[in-house]
């Protein structure tokens, strides 16, 4: 196996990053990459990695989905009593990262996650299918689970909880905006010769661009 993962390579020949192409805003930037991924029908666009780390400095790794997206920053929506929201309880830097393999393309996003508020949450969380709201107060997530048979039980004692009227938000529910301090643009280039820009922010609030060596 390890002579099978060491020739596995391939060249990157979709394109090229010119720093006149680059927005003068990140945001503006990431979405007008974004909508390129969702027009090509490409699947989960919005998936990213969001990397947390905890008190003993491990960091970890899941993927979530992209939610909501403004000047401010990058949304998603999870359990407060989860893995990643206690990591964030005790650090609150984040990393995003979104892997967009189909454009050869990659952005990176560093930040500080901050609690989005309460009306953000249930506007949000409102919108969701029936059986989501539902799984949110069924799932104890990151926390051991004896099996799925329990996990459905408590999914069906929720069902039965909530069913007259709207699903509440759960007190123990919501979103966190990832405010971004630095954010790269990678694009594939041939012989690895890759292109990368990243923004960061200066004191003042501007975004300063520059190109990275691949």
């Amino acid at each position: 196996m390890k002579d099978e993962l060491s020739g596995l390579r391939r060249d990157y020949t979709l394109g090229e990053l010119k720093r006149e192409e680059l927005l003068s805003d990140p945001i503006e930037q990431f979405e007008l990459w974004l909508k390129q991924v969702i027009d090509l029908g490409l699947k989960d666009p919005t998936a990213m990695t969001v990397a947390t780390v905890d008190a003993t400095g491990q960091p970890s790794q899941r993927i979530v989905l992209l939610k909501q997206l403004d000047a401010r920053g990058f949304v998603f929506y999870t359990n407060y009593a989860s893995k990643k929201a206690q990591d964030i309880g005790q650090n609150a830097k984040v990393s995003l990262h979104f892997p967009w393999h189909a454009l050869e393309r990659q952005v990176k996003v560093c930040g500080v996650a901050e609690k989005v508020s309460a009306a953000e949450s249930l506007k949000y969380f409102s919108s969701r299918p029936e059986e989501s709201q539902l799984a949110a107060w069924a799932s104890h997530q990151s926390h051991p689970v004896e099996s799925r048979t329990l996990l459905m039980s408590q999914f069906q004692r929720m069902k039965e909880k909530f069913k007259s009227g709207k699903i509440p938000l759960p007190d123990f529910w919501g979103g966190y905006r990832i405010i971004p301090t630095e954010i790269e643009f990678w694009q594939g280039g041939s012989h690895r010769l890759h292109d990368r820009f990243v923004y960061q922010k200066d004191d003042d609030g501007r975004w300063d661009i520059q190109r990275l060596a691949p």
